[in-house]
Parts: structure tokens; C-alpha cells; sequence
């Protein structure tokens, strides 16, 4: 599963640095750094375990980086948080000592080997390989280290007041002592040291400090660690199990682990991923009994077995759906939290519908009219319905010039056919005559035929073209917009036009799918509206977007690239040196020098959109964010675009806390933007275009607080920028 934050940062000392911080919070699927230093501040409540994971952290991503593994993957974590595992396990049943020390070095190596293999053999099924590392190397080592009579078993936890005294002195036991006479209820005392057992500090404090943290880094993870834990308890007390406090704590954060993982994790929060928690988590216990037996008899702890077996079999089990539904999504890219997750899947849902993974354009050039939409009233019917039929009119509504007594007379007999999208030609048949206007061929129902794969499962058929005027073969590639032959008459076509259809096999004949275009024009009178995934309607007058020179220059930011930015923000200087850069997963963003923000685009030649935005909020580049969120690059006067902004991306503070509390359920925070093509100098040969655009924030409908935005473009590309909300005042300037 990808990172979609990933920063292509080159420091080694900073990866490296962040690598020890994100050993620790990827435990909990995070990277959140103050999560992580509060993760710390637990593992240390007692300093020598604390030391030993510290240490085996520090050993991996040292060996890890010495041997040339990918340095952006050991600063995420990734492979360090296994061995953090390992290191505080050890440090719970052994003595320190330098024997110790050799055991320590030996098995954080031997994690980071077992990671890395663990990643090419899980992962090439693209699934997580969680604490497996752990698990093996902490047993191997247990084993191993029964013949190993140098070491030395730990005393520590049998006298803990004289320990604590030894630390802190009678502060610190009084302290200890406050704590473990807080009246908490005994389920809730048993959460918090299940949830401080994660890191084998079983006590009530850790576990209280572990809840602050996780609620601080993600509101829905907090909630589901209750859920996961509490169903779990509830299920103990139905089934009758014997299962003390002492015990219980060893195994209690199987069930918060797992919630966390299939409720909102790796599976987008929402209902279903909450009921499925529900479901599971007796699952995960029964799981968890029968393995305690069986390595009740090898003297080993289960640890976090039931965990992994049930998180990676659910997320297998889900690649084999067929269907796909709105129930228990999961996701490719990932932000490491379940809040950003459940944002970025909801704002992608509404206005990203286009991850389509073949983008399909109109068939020809210039305007032209359905004249047969789906479930058309001649044809298009059954298991044919999902099929267009284009044809070209005059002013006047005719498709024919003079008497139409000809294919000739006929505006769209003879115009360029180009191919939707880039693909492998399947089938031609070209040498089918054209009919004369009126007659139809009931023997060759397809008339001449071109047939393209874009990929298995989506071919386009293209029908009735003229006899002879299809110019590629069987097996030749063909790319988007290249012309493959001229409309006609050929087939059951009374009078000329053009037949298109997507199908999932490459015969003719083969059924119609149902399958929208990328982005068109749709003329209505003299209004203009933008299309982006969707399937035009009969009567639809329409056309390929044009690409207005001006703003595709403006909005052409390659990898490279150097913008120097003048800028003032309520008479604040806000000027910097922006630079466009791509992570290794070739995933484009602007990089603010001044502020280290980032903002993260897509442009596909047509359309230019804004993906996520990354920083500080007060710099120039997140309201340039805000102001050109969704750009498509052909103008066309009076046209308006509209969009919605993840609510993470617009709002912050105690409102977005209260909305992460009820956002796998409902949304009662929005922010919309609209973006109108203002005014262009000529149509000819433009040297000026001005678009504006506005962002509403809304709270249950209503309407909080609006920033306007005016951009300037010219020959040379993004000329101003001017926004305006309150006692906000922003002004930018492109410098050449």
C-alpha cells in the first residue's frame, strides 16, 4: 500500500531521524511525531526496557541504511517498528548486561531481515506484513536463549516500590501509589494496561498516557480501541471465560490492534467497518484462546498472533470480491491516518469519480449532437442499450445540406473518427459498401468496423464507417485522438452517422458496457457546460474540450520547474521560490521553499485539479491551493466548474475534532469551490485570460465564511493572484 505523503526528502540525518520517530507510532499505523514522543515517553515509564528498544530501533535503521535499503522506507517506519517490538520484549524477561547486549544486536538484525522478507513475499500480494517480524524473531530468540546461561532473567516488577524509589524516590512511588488507587472501573483499568501491554509497560499510567496520545493523533482509532477492546470483554463475560486481569492484559490489545486495522485503517471508517469490528473481535478471541493453548505447551507467548492472522486473512479474503460495493472499501493510497483516509476517500468519491483507469474522449473533431443515447428508441436495446449514435446539424437542425438525397449532403459523411483513447486495434473490417440514404444492410449489421483494446476487459467499437476509409490493421497501436478512418453509411444505417459503444470482449456484436467519457464540452443554446465523467444523453450538443494555450502554459507544471512567487498576505511577506517535484511513486507536488508546504496535483492535458495540500496554512501556496483547486484548460465564456474540498484540507481545530468523532456516519462540515472563466481579450490569439473562483465553509448548510479569488494569466503563463475573505487581503505576483 502506497504512501501518498511520502516527501522525496535527501537528508539522510533527517530520514534517518525520522525513521526512530516513526519505529514508534507505526506501531499504531501512524507518523504522526507527537504521537510517536509520547510513545516513547511510555516505553521509557520503565528506563531499561525504554533503553533496549531505543536501542534495537536504532541498530536496525543503522543496518538498514549501511546495507542500502530504500532510505524513504526506513524513515517511515516500516521496518523499524518490528524491532522496537522485539528490543522491549526482550528487555522485559532479561537482565541488562553487555551478553545481553550481543542478543539485542543479533535479533534486531535478524527482524530487519525478516521484515524484508516478509515484504517481498506478503507484499507482492499487496497486503501488509503488520508484527509478523516480531512474532518470529521474539520466539526464535526465547528459544534460543533457554540454553544461553550467561544471561541473566530480570527481577524487575517483583519489588516495584523499591524500584520506583530507587528512580524517583518517595515522589515517585507516591505517585505510583495515587494511580493505583484511582477508582477506574475495572473494565476501563483492564483498557488501559491492554492498551500499555502493546509496549510491555502493564501498568494503568502507561495505558492512560497511550489513550491521550492515540485520541490526540486520530478521534476514530481512539473510538475503535474501545469498540475492539469492549466487544471483546462483553463476548468474555457472554461465553464464561476464565480470563483474569493479569492475563487478559498479556493478549487485551490483540482486540485493539485489530480494530484499529479493519475498523478505519485499512479499511475506510464507516458503518460497515464498524459492524465488522463487532463481528470479528469474538473471531480474534476465539482465535486467541485456542492458540494460548497450543503455545501454552512451548512455554511461548501468543503475543500479537491472533492480530495479524485475522487482520491479513480479512484484507486477503477481500481482493477475491467481484463486486465491489460501497461497504468495507479499501483503499491503494495511504495517509497513515483513518481520519485523512476517510477525507481523502469521500472528497475522491465526489469529484475524483474519474480514477477511472481508461480515460475516453468524444470519437471526432468539432460539435456534434447524440442523436441515440442509452436505451435508444430505435435501437440501443437489451444487451446493446449502453450505446451513443453522433451526428453533425446546421443552424437550422438539419443534418444534411441540399436535399439530403446523398450521403454526400450529409455534414458528419466523410469527417475524421478518432480513437477515444490510446489502445491495440482488435478487429477492421472495412470493405463493406455504404448504403444509400434510406436502405440499410440487414446482412452486415455493423457495417465497417474498427475495434480497440484499452485494456483487458474495455474495448471501444466504432461503427457504419465509410467503405475503405479505416487506415490501421489488426495489431497496430493507435493513440488518443489519432485518426483511424472517416464516418459513413455502411451496415443497418439509413442515413450516415457514427455508432459508438464500449464492450468488454473484442468480437462484434459483443454486449455494450456502460462506461463514461473523461471530459467534454456540453453546449446548451449559447451556455457552455463542463463535463467530466459522465455519459452524454440524447439531443446533447457536444464537443472536446479545446485547450486554450494560455492556460495550458500556466498550468504546466513539469517536474523541475522553478516559480518565484511575490507575494503579501495582510501586508505580511509571503514570497518564495516554489520548485514542482515528484515522490518515487511519480506523484507530482509544489513545493513551497519557504515553508516546506506542499501541494499535490494532477494534470491529465485537459484538466488541472489539486489532490491534497500538506503544511503551513498560511502561506501563499496553500491559498493558491484554494484558488485554482480544479482548472479545466479550454476557455469557454460564462463556463463554471464546481468542486468540494475535503473537509480535513479547509478546517482545523476543536470543529474538524468534533466532526472526526461522527465522520465515518455523517458530514456536517463542507467546503465548496467555484471556479468562472471571467474574461478573455481574444478568442484568436488571447493575451489575457481572468478567472475567478470563490471557497464556501459551511456548518450543517450554513454559511460560515467565503474567500474570493481573482487570477490573472497571460502570454507568459500565472501573471496575479488577489484573494479577499474579511480582514483577509492576499496579493501575488508570477515573476518571469
Amino acid at each position: 500500500m502506497k504512501n501518498i505523503s511520502e516527501a522525496g526528502e535527501n537528508n539522510d540525518f533527517r530520514l534517518f531521524y525520522r525513521g526512530v520517530l516513526n519505529s514508534y507510532s507505526q506501531v499504531f499505523f501512524s507518523d504522526n511525531m507527537v504521537f510517536s514522543l509520547v510513545i516513547i515517553l511510555v516505553t521509557f515509564i520503565d528506563p531499561f526496557i525504554g533503553v533496549w528498544g531505543l536501542a534495537s530501533v536504532l541498530i536496525t535503521n543503522l543496518t538498514g541504511m549501511f546495507l542500502g535499503f530504500d532510505k524513504r522506507i526506513i524513515s517511515r517506519g516500516i521496518y523499524g517498528f518490528n524491532s522496537l517490538l522485539v528490543g522491549l520484549g526482550l528487555g522485559v524477561y532479561f537482565a541488562p548486561g553487555w551478553h545481553f547486549l550481543i542478543i539485542v544486536l543479533l535479533a534486531a538484525v535478524f527482524t530487519l531481515f525478516i521484515s524484508i522478507s516478509a515484504e517481498g513475499v506478503i507484499g507482492k500480494y499487496q497486503l501488509p506484513y503488520l508484527s509478523i517480524p516480531f512474532i518470529i524473531s521474539i520466539w526464535i530468540i526465547m528459544l534460543s536463549t533457554r540454553d544461553l546461561t550467561a544471561l541473566g532473567v530480570s527481577q524487575r516488577g517483583v519489588y516495584t516500590l523499591n524500584e520506583l524509589y530507587g528512580l524517583g524516590g518517595h515522589s515517585l512511588v507516591r505517585i505510583y501509589e495515587w494511580w493505583s488507587q484511582l477508582g477506574f472501573p475495572a473494565s476501563l483499568r483492564v483498557y488501559f494496561i491492554s492498551l500499555g501491554a502493546v509496549f510491555f509497560q502493564y501498568t494503568v499510567l502507561s495505558g492512560v498516557i497511550l489513550a491521550g496520545g492515540l485520541l490526540y493523533y486520530s478521534r476514530i482509532a481512539f473510538i475503535l480501541s474501545l469498540l475492539g477492546f469492549y466487544s471483546a470483554f462483553i463476548f468474555y463475560e457472554v461465553i464464561g471465560a476464565d480470563l483474569d486481569e493479569l492475563n487478559y492484559s498479556y493478549i487485551g490489545f490483540n482486540y485493539i490492534l485489530t480494530s484499529i486495522a479493519i475498523g478505519g485503517f485499512f479499511i475506510i471508517p464507516s458503518l460497515s467497518s464498524y459492524l465488522s469490528v463487532i463481528f470479528f473481535i469474538p473471531l480474534v478471541a476465539l482465535v486467541t484462546i485456542s492458540l494460548g493453548r497450543v503455545f501454552a505447551i512451548f512455554q511461548l507467548p501468543i503475543y500479537s498472533l491472533p492480530f495479524n492472522i485475522i487482520v491479513l486473512l480479512f484484507l486477503y479474503v477481500l481482493k477475491f470480491r467481484i463486486n465491489k460495493t460501497n461497504r468495507l472499501i479499501t483503499f491503494f493510497y495511504q495517509y497513515n491516518s483513518p481520519e485523512k483516509n476517510l477525507y481523502a476517500y469521500k472528497s475522491s468519491a465526489e469529484r475524483l469519480a474519474h480514477l477511472w483507469d481508461v480515460q475516453l474522449k468524444l470519437p471526432f473533431f468539432g460539435e456534434w449532437i447524440v442523436t441515440q443515447g442509452y436505451d435508444g428508441e430505435h435501437t440501443h436495446k437489451d444487451e446493446w442499450r449502453h450505446a451513443l449514435d453522433f451526428e453533425i446539424l446546421d443552424d437550422e437542425g438539419s443534418p444534411f445540406r441540399g436535399t439530403g438525397e446523398k450521403c454526400i449532403d450529409y455534414y458528419c459523411f466523410d469527417k475524421a473518427v478518432l480513437s477515444p483513447s490510446g489502445g491495440t486495434v482488435e478487429e477492421v473490417i472495412n470493405d463493406i459498401p455504404d448504403n444509400s440514404i434510406g436502405e440499410i444492410d440487414l446482412v452486415n449489421n455493423w457495417g465497417n468496423t474498427v475495434i480497440i483494446r484499452h485494456r483487458e476487459g474495455l474495448y471501444s467499437k466504432l461503427s457504419h464507417l465509410r467503405e475503405n476509409s479505416v487506415t490501421v490493421k489488426r495489431g497496430d497501436t493507435v493513440k488518443e485522438g489519432q485518426r483511424i478512418a472517416k464516418c459513413g453509411n455502411s451496415g443497418h444505417s439509413p442515413i450516415p452517422h457514427l455508432h459508438f459503444q464500449l464492450q468488454s470482449t473484442p468480437w462484434v456484436g459483443s454486449a455494450t458496457l456502460e462506461f463514461p467519457l473523461s471530459h467534454y464540452i456540453l453546449k446548451k443554446n449559447v451556455k457552455y457546460e463542463f463535463r467530466s465523467y459522465d455519459i452524454p444523453e440524447k439531443d446533447h450538443k457536444l464537443m472536446n474540450v479545446e485547450v486554450n494555450p494560455l492556460l495550458e502554459k500556466a498550468f504546466d507544471f513539469i517536474p523541475g520547474k522553478k516559480i518565484r512567487v511575490s507575494g503579501v498576505i495582510n501586508k505580511k511577506d509571503t514570497s518564495s521560490l516554489w520548485e514542482v517535484q515528484t515522490n518515487i511513486y511519480k506523484k507530482s507536488y509544489i513545493l513551497c521553499g519557504r515553508t516546506g508546504a506542499r501541494a499535490w496535483f494532477e494534470n491529465d492535458g485537459t484538466l488541472f485539479y489539486f489532490t491534497h495540500f500538506e503544511g503551513n496554512r498560511s502561506s501563499l501556496l496553500y491559498h493558491f491551493f484554494l484558488a485554482a483547486y480544479k482548472v479545466q484548460l479550454g476557455f469557454y465564456p460564462k463556463i463554471s466548474l464546481e468542486d468540494r474540498f475535503a473537509v480535513n484540507r479547509a478546517f482545523r481545530g476543536p470543529l474538524l475534532c468534533l466532526q472526526d468523532l461522527v465522520a465515518p456516519f455523517y458530514l456536517f462540515l463542507r467546503s465548496d469551490f467555484r471556479i468562472d472563466y471571467k474574461s478573455i481579450d481574444s478568442t484568436l490569439s488571447p493575451g489575457l485570460i481572468k478567472l475567478q473562483s470563490t471557497v464556501d465553509h459551511r456548518i450543517f448548510s450554513r454559511l460560515l465564511r467565503t474567500v474570493s479569488f481573482e487570477m490573472e494569466i497571460n502570454k507568459k503563463g500565472l501573471h496575479k493572484l488577489y484573494g479577499e475573505s474579511g480582514d483577509l487581503k492576499i496579493e501575488a505576483t508570477w515573476e518571469d
